[in-house]
């Protein structure tokens, strides 16, 4: 069994809370989000937060109780993961590496050459901003946390880092090891 489902997620202030019968919106001073659940987890809000329990009307076997059980966790994870995104939000850092590569923003759109024909324009969804700090540093913001993360690698997956020469597009901090090339 999942050990998060044994603490309640923290609600800051200015942050509701809505539950139906199967979604979960949260609101709060950055933004709105929503998610559907499976009816596998009950939320109860209560005085000290929000507890997710397994919903032990559907178990009819105790095996049916550990499967359930692990649906927990991860809805835990996922609602707390909205709560956080729409107070802080979420941001991934992206490096550019390579002669002749760099970033722009043309309006809201990020504009990209890496040595292709034509430069590369990416139109940020709806929930998503881009930040061009440095030619070659590009940052994506949003309040959702699987978002972000799916709009930066998206944007990683234009040049990923060659293993010889370490050109391309890297999260900022990753590390990429190069291998030797050939040797004549």
């Amino acid at each position: 069994m999942s050990r998060l489902i044994k603490k309640p997620i923290e609600i800051p202030k200015g942050v509701e809370i809505k539950i139906t019968e199967d979604t979960v919106t949260v609101k709060g001073p950055k933004g709105e989000l929503q998610e559907s659940f499976l009816p596998y987890v009950k939320f109860e809000l209560r005085e000290d937060g929000l507890w997710v329990l397994p919903n032990t009307d559907i178990v009819r076997r105790k095996s049916d109780y550990r499967k359930i059980a692990m649906f927990c966790g991860t809805y835990w994870s996922l609602v707390r993961n909205m709560v956080v995104g729409v107070t802080k939000g979420y941001q991934k850092e992206l490096e550019i590496i390579g002669v002749g590569y760099r970033a722009q923003l043309q309006g809201k759109k990020l504009v990209m050459n890496l040595g292709f024909a034509h430069p590369v324009e990416i139109d940020p969804p709806e929930g998503i901003t881009f930040e061009v700090p440095a030619p070659n540093a590009i940052v994506v913001k949003g309040i959702s946390k699987y978002l972000v993360g799916q709009v930066a690698a998206n944007i990683r997956r234009w040049r990923e880092p060659i293993v010889y020469s370490g050109k391309g597009i890297r999260y900022k901090g990753e590390y990429v090891r190069t291998k030797v090339g050939k040797k004549v």
